[in-house]
Parts: C-alpha cells; sequence; structure tokens
C-alpha cells in the first residue's frame, strides 16, 4: 500500500502558483508516470457539490483541476473531466450551470480536453457507478478539504459519492440514512472505484457545517496528495484537530486494509505535519467532538444525542431544493412556508447540502443542549 502524503503550500489560487505547486505536490510522490501510464484515458473527478462561483469556496477550484490537467497533458493523456452535481439526486440544480459556474467548463475549453456529464451508469451490488469508469483508464480524485454535518470531514473517501449515478444518491441516502451505514456504503464505493492519484485542494478550505453554503471558509493554503484515500483522509483529519478514526469511513476503510490509518505508518513528504497543523477546525455543528468531552461518554450516550435540520426564515428565498432534496419527502411548502415533518426525518442534512441561501440549520435535541453539545 502506497500510503505517502505529499504536502505543498500554496498561497492563493493564481494560477502559476497552483500550477507550481500541484507539480511539485505530485513530483514529490515520483511524479505523474508513478500512477498514471503515458497516453492512457483519464477519468478527473472533482468535487462539483453546486452552481456557485470559485469564491464561495465549495467547489474544487478550476485552477487546481486545470494545473493537473496540464500535468496529464504532458504525457499525452487522453483528459475526461466530469462529476455528478446534485448529491441529493435530482436534478435541481442543471449540470450545464454547475460546470459554467464553478469554472470547470472553461477551463475544460481553455485546455481542448472533454467535460462529460455521468449520465449512464453500470450497477456495482448495491449502487449504480458512471460508465465513465469503464470507459477510462484511471480515475484522478480531486476532493474539496470540506467539512460535512452528516460525515464530519469529506475528503478523499467522501468526494467518490459523487461517481454514483443521478437519484440513486437519494436511494442510498435513504437506505443508509445513520452515519455507520452511510460511512459503510462510502468505503464500498471506494472498494469499487480506488482512484490510482488523489490531489486535495486545502488552499480555501471550509469549516463548520459544511460542505455548502451554510460552511465558513478558511484559509488553510494546502494541497495534499496521494494514492491511498485512507491516509489521507487520515492527514486532513488531523490537520483538523481531530483523530483520524473519528471519521467513520476511515476506521471503515483501514479497518478492511483498504488504506493506512496509523500516522506512523504514513511517509509525510513535502511540509512537515506538525508544521500545517494550526488552530482546530471549526467543527459541523453535529459532530460530537466539538467539546473536550471523552469518547467513552460520547459512545455511551449518542443514542440521545440527536440533530435535526431547520430553517432559517430570514434566509429562506422559497427556492424548494430542499423539497426536491429530501429522500425522505420530510419537508413541505405551507403558506409559503418551509415544513419539516420531524417523524419522518432521518437527520442525513442533504436539505442543508441543497440550500443555496445558507437557510438550513441544525437543531439540537434536548440532551445535546444539557451536555453542551
Amino acid at each position: 500500500m502506497d500510503s505517502r502524503v505529499s504536502i505543498v503550500k500554496c498561497a492563493g489560487y493564481e494560477p502559476s502558483l497552483v500550477q507550481g505547486a500541484v507539480r511539485k505536490a505530485v513530483d514529490s510522490l515520483g511524479g505523474i508516470s508513478i500512477f498514471i501510464k503515458p497516453e492512457s484515458r483519464v477519468l478527473v473527478k472533482p468535487n462539483l457539490l453546486m452552481a456557485k462561483e470559485p469564491e464561495f469556496g465549495i467547489d474544487t477550484h478550476p485552477e487546481v483541476v486545470r494545473a493537473l490537467i496540464k500535468i496529464l497533458k504532458g504525457i499525452k493523456c487522453e483528459i475526461f473531466v466530469g462529476d455528478g452535481p446534485s448529491v441529493w439526486g435530482n436534478q435541481i440544480e442543471n449540470v450545464d450551470e454547475v460546470y459554467e459556474r464553478s469554472g470547470v467548463k472553461r477551463v475544460c475549453e481553455e485546455e481542448g480536453v472533454s467535460l462529460v456529464k455521468f449520465d449512464k451508469r453500470r450497477w456495482h451490488g448495491k449502487f449504480p457507478l458512471t460508465t465513465w469508469l469503464d470507459n477510462c483508464d484511471y480515475l484522478v480524485n480531486m476532493p474539496k478539504f470540506k467539512t460535512h454535518d452528516l460525515t464530519i470531514l469529506t475528503g478523499a473517501i467522501k468526494n467518490l459519492f459523487g461517481l454514483v449515478s443521478g437519484t440513486y444518491k437519494t436511494e442510498l441516502h435513504k437506505d443508509y440514512f445513520d452515519k455507520e451505514s452511510f460511512a459503510r456504503i462510502l468505503v464500498d464505493i471506494y472498494q469499487e472505484a480506488k482512484p490510482a492519484l488523489t490531489v486535495v485542494d486545502g488552499i480555501i478550505a471550509m469549516e463548520g457545517d459544511g460542505p455548502a453554503t451554510s460552511g465558513k471558509l478558511r484559509e488553510l493554503n494546502l494541497l495534499l496528495a496521494g494514492a491511498d484515500c485512507v491516509s489521507l483522509d487520515s492527514v486532513m483529519a488531523l490537520i483538523m484537530g481531530l483523530e483520524p478514526f473519528d471519521i467513520l469511513s476511515t476506521r471503515e476503510a483501514a479497518n478492511r486494509g483498504l488504506g493506512t490509518a496509523e500516522i506512523n505508518s504514513i511517509q509525510i513528504l513535502g511540509e512537515k505535519l506538525e508544521e500545517v497543523i494550526a488552530e482546530p477546525f471549526l467543527l459541523p455543528t453535529t459532530s460530537p467532538f466539538k467539546k473536550n468531552i471523552p469518547r467513552p461518554v460520547i459512545n455511551l450516550a449518542k443514542k440521545l444525542i440527536k440533530y435535526y435540520p431547520c430553517v432559517e426564515r430570514d434566509n429562506c428565498i422559497g427556492c424548494a431544493a430542499c423539497i426536491q432534496a429530501c429522500p425522505n419527502q420530510a419537508i413541505t411548502m405551507k403558506n409559503k412556508r418551509i415544513v419539516f415533518d420531524y417523524s419522518k426525518c432521518i437527520a442525513c442534512f442533504c436539505c442543508q447540502e441543497a440550500c443555496p441561501a445558507s437557510a438550513i440549520k441544525v437543531k439540537k435535541s434536548v440532551f445535546a443542549k444539557i451536555i453542551g453539545l
């Protein structure tokens, strides 16, 4: 298992800075040809969650995508760029608009590479994945370093959820709605579609109630790269101020032998890990690790610690994105106001992820309030 992780500083998204930093991150691992055979067909999968401009910090920045494209062009690869936006499954947003506003369409046009849609699928056990995995020799994973109200971290493993085709994302959220089950299905996907290389955009990261408009941007000024998604997610957890196994998908993947989570077994290249760990990330409201409460206590009390979405009416624009996003049809519009049916709510927070106006917030159970979580 190649458990090396390179960490490179990058002060901003100016093209020359990004291209130099991405190349340094890849070269420190041995160069692109270690991972990708020249003249291959390569699928590049950024994290394109919603139709927002790069300054919102929600999607993988287009200049990071461009830098990787240039490296692949240097070994004469045929490159295809794509993602399955709308994590909630329904095509709430037009994919073309996501590609356009994220800046990725412009980069693909300027670099002369194909921008593709994940509109065809092939079943892999419990889920269908885009057939572009079959049409290409290699997958390159390009996540954005963000927090997530359901999974705490959305990083190398979580980004692969976008390979699931169309409305089946909604079905998976519905069928595997508790955190442990959802972590297992994420690792199932990782086991089916292991990337040859992953490059993480952490120049501007996101903390708080990520991964969309409710999160807060944070200047991290880092790029990470490696082949082992478990090692990458472990390093990201440490940078956040957490332990690797606090991330359930990391624990599950490591327990299956799909990667290395033990930090002493991960070779860090480039920047020293201890020198890039600053103030701990502001964690999602739903995270049990926000306070210095012993983990055994949290594990005993977790059945009483509940979180649910609610609407902040001053921010709500009445777009109904949350209604379309809900996998269990727990949200309706009554008298032009969003209403939650908590008897149906599975607390997957797809509604918060879909909201373009930061109007979905987190409601705590009484016990969570009592113990200060």
